[in-house]
């Protein structure tokens, strides 16, 4: 499903604290690493994806088509793995086009397509230390940290499913 993850323990270590966190502020940290990086990931994530970027966009297309509270729900099942039709779609992607997928609904949620973060949503301590160690990363770094955090996520695709 997914290329090799990286052995890098600096980021090995991150996506772990990242994921010992609820769900919620899973999310939560992913969006506002994007707000605060999104002028550096812009160029990479879309412009690495050259290969299927139209696969991101119609899976982004389908969630922006849900209710806020489906989509909220989708991005919930993604991280947990949840064994839906959307999580399998997601597991055929291509790392990189996962990476454009949640790039994407970064966008959404910025345009209130896809259900915004409350106006009022804080951090908690630990996803702020979180977050000043992705910022310290060396851009390549953070890209690949990105992807590792990303990539297996979803369901795994299943035989003569539509995907």
């Amino acid at each position: 499903m997914t290329a090799a993850q990286t052995n890098d323990p600096k980021i090995k270590n991150l996506i772990e604290g990242i994921r010992k966190l609820d769900v919620d502020e899973q999310l939560a940290l992913f969006y506002f690493i994007y707000k605060e990086m999104g002028d550096s990931i812009t160029p990479a994530a879309p412009g690495a994806s050259t290969v299927s970027p139209a696969v991101a966009d119609g899976l982004f297309n389908q969630v922006k088509d849900l209710s806020h509270e489906e989509q909220l729900q989708l991005q919930r099942d993604l991280i947990n793995k949840a064994d839906t039709v959307h999580t399998r779609e997601y597991g055929s992607m291509s790392d990189t086009t996962k990476l454009l997928f949640w790039y994407r609904l970064a966008q959404g949620m910025d345009a209130h397509t896809i259900i915004p973060m409350p106006p009022s949503y804080e951090l908690s301590s630990q996803s702020k230390e979180l977050m000043d160690k992705v910022k310290q990363l060396d851009f390549g770094i953070q890209i690949e940290f990105f992807r590792d955090y990303v990539a297996p996520m979803g369901a795994e695709p299943k035989a003569g499913a539509e995907v």
